[in-house]
């Protein structure tokens, strides 16, 4: 059977692949022995959509088929059994394609199902009120028309990100389709502004398709607060014609208060306002004027409006109109002794006053005449007028000034006979003379024609002094003055009058003086540092005299102040403080004589050797100007007698000067050698530590840490590290002294191991300590005939391995150094069983019996000396003893058994002790 173009094979796997058969309970095919098929059996088309489908049987030769379905068609492909239709333009909802074949007399049929779906192209939501009241419901509504199967959308509502709510469909008929979500919101002051919108989502992919999403456009919520108190308007009650007043209007718990719209009006007349937000409150100023078509009561309203509700306040003004009241004079300028007539006038009503005199009735004008004179010259004339408005007194008032003309005055106020100015700072010369017109003045020296600058700032100079004519002029006359100009001025000291440096010569006499120039006169006085009394008259020089004197010129002007050197010279003397006449160097410090002499200038000194080593010598001297610790004798200096001698240009003067040598401490390797040895038991002495110098230093020697313990004899504890301090009048020296202390040899320890029995062919070791400085050599002596005796690396251990009776017998251990020798012994007895095969009967039984005794006093003897079991064989007594160094035992040994060398010392003797092991048959 020829299939399917390509394309429609792809459409219906697809298809086949989304949607899986029986979704309704439909089989998938007819279960006898031949079916018809329908594929895809179930299928979601988008609305408008086209889809192929496939009929097909299994009917080896079918009469006829085919595909009922109320959908239009736009191609057919057939087969022997099979029919495949594509169906465009689908927009049903729901529809059912029946596939049919007629087979063997029977009909065969497969029943399929087509549902489309519709995409959420518009999400609408429901426009929001223009203004939202805060603390309100509104509604927001979203519609979704079309889109479905409505069981796969869900609508969400948002304010901007916000999900406000969230609805799913599920469980709609499937042929349901469109949404409308509706939902009751609170409005916040926070929603104002707020962006709110509508998101559905269509979610078909448990269909095997897509989740398609659509959001409605946003829409801004503007949400206000209004307070229900009206406004609080200030307004003038009073308010005059063509003047300006201002105007208040302010309202509070207002939100937004930017979106508020004010009116503001004067009766007819609206006003300009500015408007001022201070948070919640709405501040709105103005400014109201009236003209004279406005006159009378009027009212001034204000009107705040936001999100269609008003909020209004009415005041009601009275406008007026008063008018200035008009003051003249006859003659605003009349020369002296001539009359002037003065008028007050105002408008109806009102009632005028001039200087202090009302009128008769209100609405007349008030007058006054007067002789004029030099001192009604600038007279002011003050008219008042009152008018009495809704219960209120209003006033306003007019002034003139009346100008007298007269010939000019030179008054000693405005124009001094005398003036006296400060040198220097700037100023403004003034001769001012009274007249009308205002005189002009001009001030002269008649001697040099010099002019005054009047009325000009300028710097004060001494050529200004001087006697000046002064002459005043205008159109009535003239006046003449003379003026006396002085310049006053600080004091000055300079180089001529007051030198800076003074010297004088010790035993005259002179003054000290300082001439000052300045106006007025100075007053110069001279003080010394450091007193307080004045420098005044002759003066007979003494040293004394010398040092800096402040000298001070004083006027009215001020002060001057100058530092004066005064120098007094004398000739030399000596001081014993500052030039002694004995002098001690001390050797190696470079030290160098200071002979520091008083004179000024200051004297020159040289100091000379007059007899023994330093005849002809010069002792060099310090400088007064080197710094001090800089050594500058680097050899030896001779001591002896030495004349010395000052001179400068006012005498000479001489002294004798003794000088010696002295020297600090010193030790050394010679005085006091670093390492030093003593001998144990030898007579206590103190370190060989000496030092040089001069005077004959001082030596002490202090052990370092614990302190040596006063004794007669030196000990061991003696070693140790020493300090050595050598001292005299110069300085000291140290020194460390390492002492050691050397001591003849003792053989502390000799010991067996093991401490119990052996058998024959069994091992044992001797070891022996010894202490001594130098440290010992150790040597032993072994029984004759004693073979296979190892001794360890330092000769301190003897060992045998594999016991014979040659191994048994006396062994001694020495230790020698360089200050003696000594010895200790041991005694090891080898028993075994040959010793019981040469002896026999009752004679063996007898020995059995001893060595059980033996063994008896062998397990006694575990306590002897140093816990060591120490064993001497029994050989006739037939008795063990513990031997302690004290001499041989009971038994038959030789006498050598326990002792020590007859050669050794006395420490010697108390140190021979023996030592017995008892090897025993297995």
């Amino acid at each position: 059977m020829p299939g399917p173009s390509p394309g429609l094979c792809r459409a219906l796997l697809g298809l086949w692949a989304a949607l899986g058969p029986g979704l309704f309970g439909l089989s998938a095919v007819a279960q006898e022995p031949f079916w018809a098929d329908l594929q895809p059996r179930v299928a979601l088309v988008e609305r408008g959509g086209s889809l192929w489908l496939n009929c097909s049987t299994n009917c080896p030769r079918p009469e006829r088929g085919g595909l009922e379905t109320s959908l239009r068609r736009n191609g057919t492909q057939r087969g022997l059994r099979w029919l495949a239709r594509q169906l465009v333009d689908i927009r049903e909802p729901e529809t059912q394609p029946v596939c049919f074949f007629r087979c063997a007399r029977r009909t065969l049929q497969a029943r399929g199902l087509i549902r489309t779906f519709q995409r959420p192209d518009r999400v609408e939501l429901v426009p929001l009120p223009a203004w939202q009241p805060v603390g309100e419901n509104f509604t927001l509504s979203c519609r979704v028309p079309g889109a479905g199967p409505r069981g796969s959308l869900t609508l969400t509502l948002l304010r901007g990100a916000q999900e406000l709510i969230r609805r799913s469909f599920a469980g709609e008929p499937p042929r349901a389709r469109g949404a409308v979500l509706t939902a009751t919101v609170l409005a916040r002051r926070e929603d104002h502004g707020a962006n709110f919108s509508c998101r559905a989502e269509l979610d078909l992919r448990p269909h095997g398709l897509g989740l398609f999403s659509n959001s409605s456009a946003p829409r801004e919520l503007r949400t206000f607060a209004l307070s229900p108190d009206p406004p609080r308007l200030v307004v003038p009650r009073l308010l005059e014609v063509g003047s300006e007043r201002p105007v208040r209007c302010t309202l509070d718990e207002l939100f937004p208060a930017s979106e508020a719209e004010v009116y503001l009006a004067l009766g007819d007349n609206r006003l300009s306002p500015d408007i001022t937000l201070e948070g919640d409150a709405l501040v709105v100023t103005a400014t109201a004027t009236a003209n004279a078509e406005q006159e009378g009561a009027r009212q001034l309203v204000c009107n705040v409006t936001l999100g269609g509700e008003s909020r209004e306040t009415r005041e009601n003004v009275t406008v007026y109109s008063f008018p200035a009241p008009v003051l003249t004079l006859s003659e605003p300028s009349i020369p002296e002794g001539k009359v002037v007539t003065v008028t007050c006038a105002a408008g109806p009503g009102a009632l005028v006053t001039l200087d202090g005199i009302p009128a008769v009735v209100p609405g007349q004008p008030a007058q006054l005449q007067l002789n004029a004179t030099e001192d009604d010259d600038k007279r002011s004339f003050f008219c008042d007028a009152s008018l009495e408005v809704v219960g209120q007194t209003l006033s306003k008032n007019e002034s003139a000034e009346l100008r007298v003309l007269y010939a000019p005055r030179l008054d000693d106020s405005d124009c001094p006979r005398s003036w006296t100015w400060p040198e220097g700072p700037e100023q403004t010369l003034r001769c001012e003379a009274r007249g009308n017109p205002a005189p002009s003045v001009h001030c002269e020296r008649p001697d040099s024609g010099a002019v005054l600058a009047l009325g000009l700032q300028g710097p004060v100079t001494r050529a200004l002094a001087g006697t000046y004519r002064c002459t005043a002029v205008n159109h009535q006359g003239e006046a003449v003055k003379e003026v006396t100009v002085t310049v006053e001025y600080a004091p000055s000291l300079d180089s001529m009058g007051c030198p800076e440096h003074i010297t004088w010569l010790e035993g005259t006499e002179v003054s000290l003086s300082c001439v000052a120039h300045g106006v007025p006169p100075p007053n110069v006085s001279c003080v010394h540092s450091g007193e307080a009394g004045v420098v005044e008259g002759l003066l007979r020089v003494v040293r004394q005299h010398a040092g800096t004197y402040r000298c001070k010129a004083t006027n009215a002007q001020g002060s001057v102040a100058k530092t004066v050197a005064v120098t007094v010279e004398y000739g030399p003397s000596f001081e014993e403080q500052s030039c002694p006449s004995n002098w001690t160097w001390v050797e190696g410090s470079g030290q160098l004589f200071s002979c520091e002499v008083d004179g000024k200038p200051e004297p020159r000194v040289e100091c000379v050797g007059s007899e023994g080593a330093s005849e002809g010598l010069l002792l060099p001297l310090a400088s007064p100007d080197s710094p001090p610790g800089v050594p500058s004798i680097e050899s030896g200096l001779a001591p002896g007698i030495y004349i010395c001698n000052a001179t400068n240009r006012h005498g000479s003067m001489v002294k004798t000067v003794a000088v010696s040598t002295e020297s600090p401490p010193q030790m050394d390797e010679s005085t006091c050698p670093s390492h030093q040895t003593w001998l144990e038991g030898a007579e206590a002495e103190g370190l060989a530590c000496a030092a040089r110098g001069r005077p004959s230093p001082q030596v002490r020697c202090s052990r370092e840490g614990v302190p040596r313990p006063q004794r007669l004899r030196v000990s061991r504890e003696d070693a140790g590290t020493y300090h050595c301090l050598a001292t005299n009048m110069h300085g000291t020296d140290t020194r460390t002294v390492t002492v050691g202390v050397e001591y003849r040899p003792v053989v502390a320890e000799l010991a067996a191991s093991p401490p119990g029995g052996v058998r024959p062919g069994g091992n044992f070791t001797l070891t022996c300590r010894a202490e001594a400085w130098p440290p010992a050599q150790i040597s032993w002596r072994a029984p004759p005939g004693a073979l296979n005796i190892r001794l360890s690396s330092n000769n301190s251990t003897l060992s045998v391995a594999g016991a014979m009776g040659s191994h048994g017998g006396e062994y001694e251990c020495a230790a020698t150094n360089a200050h003696g020798r000594h010895a200790r012994r041991i005694t090891v007895r080898v028993a075994g069983p040959w010793l019981w095969v040469a002896v026999g009967g009752a004679a063996g039984g007898a020995a059995l019996l001893a060595a059980g005794a033996g063994l008896a006093f062998y397990v006694q003897s575990t306590a002897c000396k140093k816990g060591e079991y120490n064993v001497q064989e029994a050989e006739s007594s037939g008795e063990a003893v513990c031997l302690n160094g004290a001499g041989g035992g009971t038994g038959g040994g030789t006498g050598a058994e326990g002792g020590t060398e007859a050669a050794d010392t006395a420490e010697a003797q108390a140190g021979g002790e023996v030592f017995a092991i008892q090897l025993t048959s297995a």
